[in-house]
């Protein structure tokens, strides 16, 4: 028998990573799974496990290069451009499909020294104190990390926050909390948190990310919808709630690159109606005098301004306070005619597309008389 001239690999580098890539790619445009579900926990792909992290990093960068690329490699789902180019211009329309197409930077919210960590980090501290880098891989190896001295956050998902003021010694509430970026920042403020959300697993994430950072908040796994939290207030009610609530995530696409091909135009109605009670039961919860700052992660205005609209004309006891400039690093850009935060993801521009951009992100702030 004559001699092999070739020894055939018994597997090609990087095949197996190319493999399930393709697989979940065929889940989320085929069968509308989120990134998420097939990514991690019990429902992940089972040849995740067989990947060494160097495979694992090739796949997700397939899989979100790939969904953040069809807009130009096919086409941009209509639906979306057609409800941005009516509310935001198609100039601005334009825009925002152009930044949604750069891979994102990795945005920390550190609890310290934000210069010291951009140094070493490799990265830029932005104006509005986060700190950004291109840094790729797992963050858990990163330096800091395992320390509990910063935590992922996009720049823009850290301002909501923010707009409570001074809010040491006050008690706050987080409803729809996890994974619970904003509650470490409300804690780090010294608040006294109380982070609600109804998905168990999430909140085990939540309390894992509390613990690595040293802060301390009380988890309860409730629908915050149903969630009997008067008798924990004491006084009437609570000094702060923050409504972080489930939208759309048009905001975060570039992030989620899957979310563009997942939702519908039809989504959205449902997710309106649990705004709605999410934004009535905010107000319940809170005293006289208390700060409800409400936001979302989504482009689209009934999301955002449509749903405050509705609650201050439904709600007597409820007015709005203007954001000021000098409230978010001077960037009068990312505040709206009614005084209310809308970034967008072509804001914040730079000279190297990937360390420009935030997420779309909307937030009002109100006061209860």
């Amino acid at each position: 028998m004559p001699p092999q001239r070739f020894a055939l690999p018994s597997e090609v580098p990087g095949l197996a990573a190319r493999r399930i890539a393709a697989d979940i790619l065929d889940g989320v445009l085929h069968k509308h799974r989120t990134l998420d579900e097939q990514l991690d926990g019990a429902a992940a792909h089972p040849g995740l496990k067989t990947l060494s992290d160097r495979d694992r990093a090739l796949m997700r960068r397939l899989v979100a290069t790939i969904l953040r690329k069809l807009g130009t490699l096919g086409h941009v789902p209509p639906w979306l451009l057609a409800r941005w180019v009516a509310h935001y211009g198609e100039t601005v329309a334009r825009d925002i499909a152009v930044a949604l197409g750069y891979d994102p930077s990795l945005d920390i919210t550190v609890k310290s020294d934000a210069e010291q960590w951009a140094t070493r980090l490799h990265g830029e501290i932005l104006p509005t104190g986060s700190v950004r880098t291109l840094l790729q891989g797992s963050v858990t190896m990163l330096p800091g990390f395992t320390e509990g001295q910063w935590w992922v956050q996009d720049a823009a998902a850290a301002l909501p926050a923010r707009l409570f003021g001074d809010i040491a010694g006050k008690t706050i509430v987080d409803l729809c909390a996890a994974p619970g970026g904003k509650t470490a920042q409300l804690a780090q403020a010294g608040a006294i948190v109380t982070a609600v959300d109804r998905s168990p697993g999430r909140m085990t994430r939540l309390r894992d990310n509390l613990s690595r950072l040293a802060l301390t908040a009380e988890a309860v796994v409730s629908d915050a919808v149903e969630w009997q939290g008067l008798s924990e207030a004491g006084s009437g009610g609570f000094d702060g709630i923050l409504v972080d609530a489930p939208c759309s995530s048009t905001g975060t696409i570039r992030r989620h690159p899957d979310v563009a091909w997942l939702r519908q135009d039809g989504d959205i109605g449902a997710l309106m109606a649990l705004q709605k009670r999410l934004l009535q039961k905010a107000v319940s919860l809170l005293k006289p005098g208390g700060t409800l700052v409400y936001c979302t992660c989504s482009l689209e205005p009934e999301e955002g301004e449509q749903a405050v609209a509705g609650l201050l004309a439904a709600e007597s006891s409820v007015r709005r306070v203007p954001i000021e400039a000098a409230e978010v690093a001077g960037l009068a850009e990312i505040i709206n005619a009614d005084g209310d935060l809308r970034t967008l993801p072509c804001h914040l521009p730079h000279a190297d597309p990937r360390l420009g951009g935030l997420d779309g992100f909307y937030a009002a702030r109100l006061v209860k008389s």
